[in-house]
């Protein structure tokens, strides 16, 4: 079940980044080249692995829903900031 686990969350991670990159067949607004795959994919792949790190560890399930979201919170600021530069933080380019 753990080994089945993970593969579900790698393979999320890749269809989600197959989502912009059909979108750049169909439509100019949608520009990211190679490095924006591997920043995504370091970012999905990352937090999924975290994840699922914290789901073998951790005992508790309140614990562990808690630790999950926090992840996930940080994967969708660190996003944002990439995105859009939220922050202003050089790290985004502003």
């Amino acid at each position: 079940m753990k080994n089945k686990r993970l593969i579900i969350i790698l393979s999320v991670a890749a269809v989600l980044l197959l989502i912009p990159f059909v979108a750049m067949q169909f439509t100019d607004e949608v520009k990211w080249d190679g490095t924006d795959f591997l920043i995504m994919g370091v970012l999905l792949a990352g937090t999924g692995l975290l994840c699922e790190f914290i789901l073998r560890n951790v005992t508790k399930r309140a614990n562990r829903i808690l630790l999950c979201l926090v992840v996930l919170g940080v994967l969708v600021m660190t996003w944002m900031e990439l995105a859009v530069g939220i922050f202003g933080t050089p790290f985004a380019g502003s």
